[in-house]
């Protein structure tokens, strides 16, 4: 974790604030990947991931929104209500778990609410790079578009489009219409509400293969936390000693408790921060950070959320 400055704060929509970060040391940043997210502590302690949303090669300062909700632990609240300009937060440094594919010659990205975010870094680097995108933005209406003037203006004319209240019942018809006018080829990432994206990953499978839908979580599904069906055994490769993950504890705890050294940011699998490799049997995926296609590789394990299928899992520790 590092120090940061809280250079600028915009109210960019309701219940939306931007926040620009400067190092505290006066240092640049690194370049990002367009998609990464850092982990910021606030004032309350509490830890959240938030996606960042400034061009990926502006090295002065890193730019993130934030909602602020309405069942906020902590959170977003504190940097809603308890942060000013010129207070210092502590942030980790980028991770990615939502690139653009670097095969994709075409790019099709559908945000709605503050799930803009992470495209709109998508989109400045598709910008610089040249490469054909579209940006299809869904929001209730005009007030809760976050970046909306930014957006709309020369730097992405004629390639966003804004859709505001779209009623549930129209969604299917005009996300099909929005995919019909790109290739079959085109590359399709979505973030927002986890509805709204259940539907986005619906149609685009009608027209396209799975491994080229790509999707961002915000916020854990209620099954990912659900009660587990029973236990199972981890091995420890490096030491052959073998553990017992009771139904009502996470593997993450089991091998904490054992002395394990692995850190966790969400505890919720949306993070990545306690994927594990898995050398032998076959996990029971509950995360939202691994893909399609590494959930099927049964090669990495979530330890916050994730359980066995197998009576044993042999772990790379």
């Amino acid at each position: 974790m590092m120090k940061v400055r809280i250079q600028r704060i915009v109210d960019e929509a309701r219940d939306i604030r931007s926040f620009r970060l400067v190092r505290s040391d006066g240092l640049p940043f690194d370049a990002y990947e367009p998609g990464a997210h850092v982990d910021v502590t606030g004032p309350t302690g509490v830890t959240r991931q938030y996606s960042l949303c400034s061009p990926p090669d502006d090295r002065a300062a890193y730019l993130l929104a934030v909602k602020k909700e309405a069942a906020s632990r902590g959170g977003s609240s504190a940097l809603h209500e308890q942060v000013a300009e010129g207070m210092e937060l502590e942030m980790g440094a980028p991770r990615n778990l939502f690139r653009l594919a670097a095969q994709a010659r075409e790019h099709l990205l559908f945000a709605a609410g503050i799930g803009v975010t992470p495209l709109l870094s998508m989109a400045y680097a598709l910008n610089a790079k040249g490469e054909p995108y579209r940006l299809h933005y869904f929001a209730r209406s005009a007030e809760h578009a976050a970046f909306a003037e930014l957006l709309g203006g020369p730097a992405f004319a004629g390639k966003v489009a804004f859709h505001y209240g779209v009623e549930a019942a129209d969604l299917d018809a005009l996300l099909a219409a929005c995919l019909a006018c790109a290739s079959a080829a085109a590359h399709v990432y979505t973030c927002g509400p986890a509805p709204f994206m259940r539907k986005v990953v619906e149609v685009a499978k009608r027209s396209r293969a799975e491994d080229a839908i790509h999707l961002e979580h915000f916020q854990a599904e209620p099954s990912a936390n659900a009660a587990p069906a029973g236990s199972f055994d981890v091995r420890l490769a490096s030491s052959g000693v073998v553990l017992q993950v009771p139904a009502d504890a996470r593997l993450l705890d089991v091998l904490r408790a054992h002395g394990c050294d692995i850190d966790s940011e969400c505890r919720e699998g949306l993070c990545g921060t306690c994927i594990i490799d898995v050398l032998e049997g076959e996990p029971d995926h509950r995360d939202h950070c691994l893909s399609s296609k590494e959930k099927a590789a049964n090669k990495q394990i979530c330890a916050c959320v994730s359980r066995a299928k197998s009576a044993r899992l042999v772990l790379d520790l």
